[in-house]
């Protein structure tokens, strides 16, 4: 039962500091695109949210996303976006986790990040058909959507792939803790 108790603290704690790092890292370090509808926005969330779901899986990555992100939106000043991101961000976040739950390579590595940059895309281009009521103004969106991904890709591939090489990514929850979630 104590076990069971520090697993779920565990769990807790982890949530909360990824729900932080991702929140910050979007908050902080943000650049404001003077395209689309409403402007656009390329930031560094997407970095600690990868390596969160890649190191603790689908449920961690799924949490730390979806409301870190829809937190910046609700006092960043994008509070209509904010349903929007918490689904698709969190989903983001779920997808990359179970893709690196019980396979630690970099194929795929690659592979979930290459979903991830699929589900941003797609899911925002279908919020902002709902937000806009058209098909073609969300397109603008698209290019700064693809450059959030990569940049985050960029950076995260060579911090995962130096945690791998150091044993620090079999130091996250393994399977049995992140299951009770």
């Amino acid at each position: 039962m104590e076990q069971r108790s520090s697993n779920r603290t565990k769990q807790l704690v982890y949530a909360a500091l990824g729900i932080a790092l991702v929140f910050t890292c979007t908050i902080f370090v943000n650049v404001r695109l003077p395209i689309a509808a409403n402007g656009g926005l390329i930031h560094l969330g997407n970095v600690p949210l990868f390596i969160i779901a890649i190191i603790y899986g689908r449920w961690l990555g799924a949490l730390a996303g979806g409301i870190g992100m829809a937190l910046f939106d609700v006092v960043g000043g994008w509070l209509l976006w904010a349903p929007f991101t918490l689904i698709i961000v969190g989903f983001m976040g779920y997808i990359v986790g179970a893709i690196c739950e019980s396979n630690k390579t970099l194929k795929a590595y690659i592979m979930a990040l290459t979903a991830a940059c699929i589900i941003k895309v797609v899911g925002y281009y279908g919020a902002e058909v709902i937000i806009y009521g058209n098909w073609i103004t969300p397109i603008t969106s698209v290019p700064g959507n693809l450059v959030q991904i990569g940049v985050a890709s960029i950076v995260v591939l060579p911090v995962v792939a130096k945690l791998r090489k150091s044993g620090g990514i079999s130091a996250g929850l393994n399977a049995a803790d992140n299951k009770e979630y």
